[in-house]
């Protein structure tokens, strides 16, 4: 490497030392980073007309990467959130830069400067019980995958775990005696114990029956033992959907994913009246507020509560500062 091209040495210390030795950032981090990384240096490089191997920290300019955050929402077709975490992963490493190449501070400030986009909130989609029972008898469950993906659908509903957070599961992680329960790592290693029904505990058993896993190894794995991945997943649900919405039309205007199943355990657990703290500590959420969305997104906890207000009485009579002129036009010239 040349001495006049600090960067890729810069890029090795930056994954090597900083995020593994002195942040000890978990696997999925170090994965979704580089590959940002990957994709920014693979823009950079068609712009600049250069191959990968020879760019230098100078062409990693703010213009540079606001472009290619343009790039991955518009012409990638991602969302705010994905630019934010790619705005992330290059945010983290020109900190890192900052205090390593000192002659490099003003070109690391203005992309440090670079803010991160705000995106409107919406409602969470979930699921009704109906639409769930509807997708659960959709795999065919004489079948080692059908058995495989029902199982995991259903855990998925009875512990509201993140896709990744389940595809990692191994069997030593559950306790299949009662009172049934499983330990899952969520985001930031952050640990938490989550209650099984009986109905989820026998349908884990029997997949462990007929594809056996040591305890250590993943529990969910496709036909040649490999671990499931999230996007494989995701391929097998739209097929489940689709068949399912032939009999739940409701189903044809959601756009379901995994994470649909984390949504819909939420929101039925506000609707079945268990407390938002319980339903935090389920879900592993960091802040209340992020329970609290699913407080407000359930339809039918909404009507309960209006159930409880009385409507207003009119009682034809206006009110008395309507009866004064003087006052109302005042209140116009304001």
């Amino acid at each position: 490497m040349s001495k006049a091209n600090p960067f890729p040495e810069l890029m090795r210390a930056f994954f090597y030392e900083w995020l593994v030795e002195q942040r000890n950032a978990s696997v999925n981090t170090v994965r979704s980073y580089r590959d940002t990384w990957r994709l920014f240096l693979r823009f950079v490089a068609d712009r600049a007309k250069k191959k990968v191997a020879i760019i230098s920290l100078a062409d990693l300019t703010a213009a540079q990467v606001a472009a290619f955050l343009m790039h991955a929402e518009h012409d990638r077709g991602g969302t705010i959130g994905t630019r934010n975490c790619r705005l992330a992963a290059i945010r983290s490493f020109f900190s890192f830069v900052a205090t390593k190449d000192p002659a490099s501070i003003a070109q690391c400030v203005e992309i440090l400067n670079i803010p991160i986009k705000r995106a409107p909130v919406s409602e969470p989609c979930y699921l009704d019980p109906p639409e769930v029972a509807a997708i659960l008898a959709q795999p065919d469950r004489s079948t080692l995958e059908g058995m495989r993906d029902h199982a995991l659908l259903s855990f998925l509903y009875n512990s509201g775990a993140r896709i990744q957070e389940a595809l990692d599961m191994c069997p030593k992680a559950i306790r299949f005696d009662s009172p049934s329960c499983v330990r899952l790592t969520g985001k930031g290693r952050k640990e938490r114990i989550c209650p099984l029904w009986p109905e989820t505990v026998m349908l884990l058993k029997k997949l462990l029956e007929r594809q056996p896993r040591a305890p250590d190894q993943r529990l969910f794995v496709n036909r040649y033992g490999e671990p499931l991945s999230a996007s494989g997943v995701r391929f097998k649900l739209i097929a489940y959907v689709k068949a399912a919405a032939e009999t739940m039309p409701s189903l044809q205007t959601k756009h379901v994913t995994p994470h649909s199943f984390r949504h819909a355990t939420a929101v039925h657990l506000v609707s079945a009246g268990v407390d938002i703290t319980v339903i935090r500590s389920w879900l592993g959420h960091v802040s209340l507020d992020t329970t609290n969305h699913y407080a407000k997104a359930n339809l039918e906890t909404k009507r309960k509560a209006l159930e409880q207000v009385a409507a207003p009485v009119t009682t034809g009579h206006l009110s008395s500062w309507k009866h004064d002129t003087s006052l109302l036009a005042w209140l116009d010239t304001l």
